[in-house]
Order: structure tokens, then C-alpha cells, then sequence
């Protein structure tokens, strides 16, 4: 690190908010250095949506120590777009719902980039990369930030003394692109998809046969993952046609969120640079599909000693915290959906005798169940499996839902019900049907209105409603089959 570097990004908004400590500069200094020697071109600032999704802005080394010493400006509509990239709410009075002159007239916001995140493109080798935090204009915290809901969340639980740990199964498809759909007409919010066909047949889960017809697109993935520094740990050929299953070991909640963004936007870019299509769409519309779950594996541990607070005792089926911690997840599961499940296509998922859950509840070493209990006396990988998710889910929320709903369980003194054995075969609640079941059951509950805020969850619930409410008023196939002609 030279003076000369650091010297150049202290002194602004951002060393004056606190928005980075003396450990950030100094990181953020190296990074000025190395982008000389190493012959970067480009860096790309990116930042989680309220969908996480990325987006961002790319600029040329020499902007980048104004971006560590002020930010950067981005424009505010896109933290209250949905899915099609329209911007929901109306922006051009003095206040659109968030405070008069808060986030109106298509202002700024501004991002400031965590110089822990900095990586150099695998595929892209002349491109940066860094991860950003959404801020106002002024260096005010930004409150739907995702990595700052997260990082409140994970602070509540370490205030408790305890950590959580996390590890992720993560499914996808990867599909050939046979017309990409770039014709004029294509255009819109959303465009055309792409019209795709299989690379591997699938319906063969496990089979080498399988693994090899996917080798191809497997080793680019993992060999990018792991230049990346992402702790993969096993690739595998899911059961459906095209579709594959990324392993990581176990880390933090927000190293595996941020590794969950990364990962994400490594496959969909490699794979494009393929002439392939990576999705990680629930469950696409294809002939022979099968639905791609997220499976977020979890355990709490002592933050002095690290001893996982999971492990049984002989003759212990749960200890108090892992009873615990079960219960707050099924207790605010309903009102979680719409931070595990955010999508209409999601809940097409939840179906029975798919290896996917249709109700609240757990069970041991269970697949069937929304919870399986991976737990046993002396076995120090001691952890629950947690089945709920799809694989669009912004990875921020998503677990900031499982820190808060455990620990508010925790707090309470919780007690889990007893495991179920069959299932999808017993009178257990159901999960929400819909996107708009979910949505309902998020603005009505309170439970997410006192651990984030009133603010948070009226935000996300209009934004998912104009989701919502542009599917309801689309004509179906289905529609069309059944009344065009009988009436």
C-alpha cells in the first residue's frame, strides 16, 4: 500500500460517515494499487437489489478513489422497480411513500463499495469487481438495504452471543440456447426468453452417465467458483433434465449471501459467453421440468468458544436451543414466504411427493419435511436443513428471515413440536398457495413490522402486489384453452 493511495480516498462523505473504518481504507488502498500492476481495465460496482438482483455502474480505475471517498450516485427508481424493471411507485410528488423528498423525482442514491469483496473476474480477466452498500445521498443508512438488513440481524443474534452457520445447496438449470429472441419485436418489460433445448436428459439422479453429459459446463462453473475464492464443495447432476446442484461449505450468513450474489452472476455469465442459458427460475416452463429448490442448511454456535450450541447430549434429541430456534422458524414461517419465496412461480413448488414441502413443519433426516433435522449426539456437523426456499430468493432477506425467526423462537423459550414421519400425510398448517397468500400474510403479521420495521415491510409488499397484480391480469393458456371455444 502507498501513501500516495490512501491519501487519495480519506477526507470525504465516506471517511466522515464512518462508512469505512481505518481496516477499509487500508483495503481499499491496496486495491488502488493493484489495479495498476495487475492491469485492470475496468471495475464493475455492484450492489443487491430488493429482488438480488445486480446491478450497478462500471468505471475506469482512475474514477474509482473518488468512489471510495464519496460514493457513487445511483439512480433511486431502481430500488422501487419489480421483477419487469418498472418502477412501482410514483416518484414525481414530494413524497412517494417514503418521506417527503425521500426517493422522488428519479434522485440519488449513493453506493459505496466494501473493499473486502474485491475480486477480478475469471472470465473477464482486465474486469474488477466490487460489491457495494446502498446509502441516501448524504451517507444516511439506506433502510431496505439488503446487505444492512442482514447485517442488523446477524448484530441482533451476536448481541445474544451466539453465530450463526450456513451452508448452501444451491439447484439451477442450464439449458442451450437454440434463438436467443433478439428480433425487434423481442423487446419489452420483460422481453422474449430465449427458446432453449436440453443438454442432458436427466430422470438419472446421481448417475455418472448424467455428471459427464454436464462435465462441461460443471468444471467452467466450478474452476470460475473457485478463482473466485467460493467455497464449493460438490457438483451434481439434480434429478431434472438440465439441471444441476452447487454444494458450498459452511461459512457466515453474509460471506454466503455475498457468495450467493456472486455465484448467481457467475453462472448466467459464463454460461451465456457458452451459448447457454442458466436459470434458476423456480420451476421453468419446459417439457419434463422438475422445480430447483435452495436448501440452506444452519446451525447456531457460542460466539466466545465456537461450540455448536446443536449438538445433543446422549438420550438428547434437541438441545434447548436447537428446539428453540426450530420453533421460531416454523412459527414465522408463513409470514417468511415472501422473503424465501418471493416469486409467483415459486410457489408452484410447494407441491406434495416432490421432495419439496406443502406445510409447516420438521422432521428427522426427512425430505419430505420444510425442516429436516440433521442432529445427533456427538456429531459436531449437528445442524437443520431448511427446505423452504427457491433459488431467486434475495439471499439478504432470506437470511435475515432465518436469524430473527430462530432467534425470536430463542428468546421466547420456544419448544419445537413433535417431528412428523409422514409428511404429506397429516393435518399440519399448509404453506401460502400464492405470491398473494404470502404477501397478505406479510403485511398482516407483526412479527416482521417489530423485528425490521413498518417501513421495510410495506415497501417490499407494494412492490411484489404490482408483481402481483401484472400476472392476474395476463391471459393464461389456461384461460384461453378452457373458454375460448366453449363460449
Amino acid at each position: 500500500m502507498t501513501g500516495s493511495s490512501i491519501d487519495r480516498i480519506r477526507g470525504g462523505m465516506v471517511e466522515a460517515r464512518g462508512l469505512l473504518d481505518g481496516d477499509g481504507f487500508a483495503r481499499a488502498a491496496d486495491i488502488l494499487d493493484r489495479l495498476e500492476s495487475d492491469g485492470i481495465e475496468t471495475v464493475r460496482l455492484v450492489f443487491a437489489d430488493q429482488h438480488g438482483v445486480l446491478r450497478g455502474k462500471t468505471v475506469v480505475p482512475g474514477a474509482l478513489p473518488s468512489v471510495f471517498r464519496s460514493g457513487m450516485a445511483m439512480t433511486s427508481t431502481l430500488l422501487l422497480k419489480d421483477t419487469s424493471h418498472r418502477t412501482v411507485f410514483s416518484v414525481w410528488g414530494n413524497d412517494a411513500g417514503h418521506g417527503v423528498g425521500e426517493l422522488t423525482g428519479a434522485g440519488d442514491v449513493t453506493i459505496v463499495p466494501d473493499p473486502a469483496t474485491f475480486k477480478v473476474l475469471p472470465w473477464s480477466p482486465h474486469s474488477g469487481w466490487l460489491l457495494c452498500d446502498v446509502y441516501f445521498k448524504d451517507g444516511r443508512p439506506f433502510p431496505y438495504s439488503s446487505r444492512g438488513i442482514l447485517r442488523d440481524a446477524v448484530g441482533r443474534l451476536a448481541k445474544a452471543g451466539m453465530e450463526m452457520v450456513c451452508g448452501l445447496e444451491v439447484e439451477f438449470h442450464v439449458f442451450r440456447i437454440d434463438d436467443e429472441k433478439l428480433e425487434h419485436s423481442d423487446g419489452g418489460m420483460p422481453g422474449s426468453p430465449p427458446e432453449t433445448s436440453l443438454i442432458a436428459h436427466g430422470y438419472q439422479y446421481l448417475t455418472e452417465a448424467r455428471y459427464d453429459a454436464l462435465e462441461f459446463v460443471m468444471d467452467e462453473l466450478r474452476r470460475a467458483c473457485q478463482a473466485l475464492g467460493m467455497p464449493v464443495r460438490s457438483m451434481e447432476a439434480e434429478f431434472g433434465p438440465s439441471q444441476c446442484e452447487f454444494t458450498f461449505e459452511p461459512d457466515s450468513p453474509m460471506n454466503h449471501a455475498d457468495t450467493m450474489m456472486l455465484f448467481r452472476s457467475t453462472v448466467k455469465q459464463i454460461c451465456a459467453r457458452m451459448g447457454l442459458h442458466a436459470t434458476f427460475m423456480c420451476r421453468p416452463k419446459v417439457d419434463n421440468g422438475m422445480a430447483s429448490g435452495w436448501h440452506l442448511h444452519q446451525s447456531v454456535v457460542d460466539a466466545k468458544t465456537g461450540r455448536n450450541l446443536f449438538v445433543p447430549a446422549d438420550g438428547e434429541e434437541l438441545t434447548p436451543t436447537a428446539s428453540a430456534w426450530i420453533a421460531g422458524l416454523l412459527d414465522h414461517a408463513a409470514e417468511s414466504c415472501l422473503l424465501t419465496t418471493p416469486t409467483v412461480n415459486g410457489y408452484k413448488r410447494y407441491q406434495p411427493f416432490q421432495l419439496a414441502p406443502d406445510r409447516i413443519q420438521w422432521g428427522r433426516d426427512n425430505k419430505g419435511a420444510m425442516i429436516r433435522s440433521l442432529i445427533a449426539p456427538g456429531d459436531r456437523a449437528s445442524r437443520i436443513e431448511n427446505r423452504i426456499a427457491e433459488p431467486t430468493a434475495n439471499p439478504y432477506y432470506f437470511f435475515a428471515s432465518q436469524v430473527l425467526s430462530g432467534l425470536d423462537g430463542i428468546e421466547r423459550k420456544a419448544k419445537a413440536p413433535p417431528p412428523v414421519e409422514r409428511p404429506y400425510e397429516n393435518d399440519a398448517v399448509a404453506l401460502p398457495k400464492s405470491l398473494v397468500a404470502a404477501i397478505e400474510r406479510f403485511e398482516a403479521g407483526d412479527f416482521y413490522r417489530r423485528a425490521i420495521g413498518d417501513g421495510f415491510v410495506d415497501y417490499l409488499a407494494h412492490i411484489k402486489r404490482a408483481e402481483w397484480n401484472r400476472y392476474l391480469m395476463t391471459v393464461s393458456e389456461w384461460e384461453h384453452r378452457e373458454y375460448f371455444s366453449l363460449f
